[in-house]
């Protein structure tokens, strides 16, 4: 990571050096507009997280990670549109982060078909999180914080639950798939769903709903149960620089592996269901964002036959001030709680409750490059570790 991160600095140097016109500092476009390229590579520089508090669901931190990412959009007419985008983690292996056909029926309206792997339906910042929108180095905790639990093994007890709380980065169940792995969050960010999705607009409203694959906390290239995911969002633009957004989303989510292993038990509704409600205002130097989640899980129990409800709710609140032109100055607090299950240790939270803050700031070396160091403050309510202090340092290219 030290090297990537270097290297990063490095070739970043030469360049400008160079002089500016040797990096891009737009999209390319070729053919009069009909393909655009973009792209973009950052490098993140922080310790070793003894807690695993920032890792996610490829098992890498994302305060220590050199991430480079390219896409294109392909117009083959006013009614058609194919959009890629690839990105590589840590130099290892290139995956299709997005790939979707974009159908506009009516060209002269605001109304969009998405099919293949595409955008997000759900909540404000699984859009932001590669972009430079995101203020900070870290992810809020609803997009990011790995839970105990998985779509492939499921505990047969609450006793069973409960010995995994804050264990989410390396978690196991005596159900199904008996393997250590890490869990999901509440809502994946680092991973686009496959399904189809239309987009509507009208004034001040803007409309979104998807059938998917994959669940909210678990997207998908293929089907692994048989069920699908129903989402919607609706964003109201209320006034000049607030929009206000509100967001559910349900589908199943145990694999067929569990629900095979869970006999009839299987059968029954075993779902996830969130709602999700956000708010952003700018005006002047300000920009504040805040996001609330609450996503349930019915979790089936071999131990009582019974189906149990699993409950967990994040809170997040952040603040951007430019204080001259190309500087700024964040903050993101934010809090993951989890509903209360009876085990033999007593009446606790199925997974170790979680509080973050993150301090930061940012410096625009040029228009497209960008500066960030934060330090992250993170506590837990259970697990081995309870308390990290994370410094982080990152420089982000785009075009």
């Amino acid at each position: 990571m030290t090297r990537a991160f270097v290297a990063a600095i490095v070739w970043w140097s030469i360049a400008a050096a160079a002089g500016a016109q040797t990096l891009p500092s737009e999209p390319i476009s070729i053919g009069n507009g009909r393909v655009v390229l973009g792209g973009d590579v950052s490098a993140a520089i922080a310790p070793v997280d003894p807690g695993f508090f920032s890792y996610g669901q490829y098992e890498h931190s994302t305060l220590r990670q050199f991430r480079i990412g390219l896409s294109a959009q392909v117009r083959a007419g006013r009614r058609l549109s194919l959009l890629a985008e690839v990105r590589s983690e840590n130099l290892e292996d290139v995956t299709p982060f997005a790939l979707y056909a974009r159908v506009r029926p009516f060209p002269n309206h605001r109304f969009d078909i998405q099919v293949g792997r595409i955008p997000p339906t759900f909540g404000r910042f699984a859009r932001l999180a590669y972009s430079k929108e995101n203020p900070l180095i870290g992810y809020p905790l609803a997009y990011q914080y790995l839970t105990s639990l998985r779509p492939d093994s499921v505990p047969a007890s609450n006793d069973e639950l409960l010995l995994m709380r804050g264990r989410g980065w390396r978690s196991n169940f005596s159900v199904g798939n008996l393997a250590p792995a890490p869990g999901v969050p509440l809502a994946s960010s680092l991973t686009w769903d496959t399904g189809v999705q239309v987009i509507a607009g009208l004034k001040a409203v803007t409309l979104v709903g998807s059938v998917t694959n994959g669940t909210l906390s678990n997207p998908r290239v293929g089907d692994d149960n048989g069920g699908k995911t129903v989402a919607a969002r609706m964003v109201v633009s209320a006034a000049p620089g607030l929009e206000i957004g509100s967001s559910f989303s349900r589908g199943s989510f145990v694999s067929r592996t569990a629900l095979d292993a869970l006999g009839p038990l299987g059968e029954r509704d075993i779902a996830q269901t969130a709602y999700g409600l956000d708010v952003e205002y700018s005006r002047g130097h300000w920009l504040t964002r805040m996001e609330a989640i609450t996503s349930g899980w019915r979790m089936p129990m071999l131990s009582t036959g019974l189906i149990q409800p699993l409950r967990s709710t994040a809170i997040s609140a952040e603040g951007r001030y430019a204080l001259l032109p190309g500087v700024y100055m964040a903050v993101r607090a934010e809090h993951l709680g989890f509903s209360h299950v009876q085990g033999r240790s007593g009446n606790l939270p199925w997974d170790a409750p979680v509080m973050r803050v993150e301090l930061g700031a940012g410096y625009y070396i040029q228009r497209n490059v960008i500066f960030k160091a934060s330090l992250q403050l993170n506590e837990r309510d259970g697990g081995r570790t309870t308390t990290v202090r994370l410094p982080a340092a990152q420089l982000l290219f785009w075009f």
